[in-house]
């Protein structure tokens, strides 16, 4: 599978954002799709995440977006959407979209589970 991240861009703080993955080659809903961010400096981290159509299509958001963010598949475009609302500062990284084939739930917040990614899309927000 290939993903292919967009949507980022300049935003102030309060505004909203939607970032697209669009993957090509093999089904969204056959995987778990992720999304991780990471700021300068810092580690990449989990941002949300939806199973594979098989598991559920479960959905799972890192405390610090929880609320704000949603994470949507749309099988018949093959895309995964993160709705991104009531931006913060915070929020700026690079954005990462990732697919991931027969995980465990214990293993869905952490990058290595992941095997396929797309590049980075840049969100920031000013204040």
């Amino acid at each position: 599978i290939q993903l292919q991240a967009s949507g980022g861009g300049l935003v102030q703080a309060g505004g909203s954002l939607r970032l697209s993955c669009a993957a090509s080659g093999r089904t969204v809903s056959d995987y778990t799709m992720g999304w991780f961010r990471q700021a300068p400096g810092k580690e990449r981290e989990f941002v949300a995440t939806i199973r594979s159509r098989s598991s559920g299509g479960v959905t799972i958001y890192a405390d610090s977006v929880k609320g704000r963010f949603t994470i949507s598949r749309d099988n018949a475009k093959n895309t995964v959407y993160l709705q991104m609302n009531s931006l913060k500062p915070e929020d700026t990284a690079l954005y990462y979209c990732a697919a991931g084939e027969r995980l465990i739930l214990s293993s869905v917040r952490s990058g290595v589970s992941y095997s396929y990614w797309g590049q980075g899309t840049q969100v920031t927000v000013s204040s």
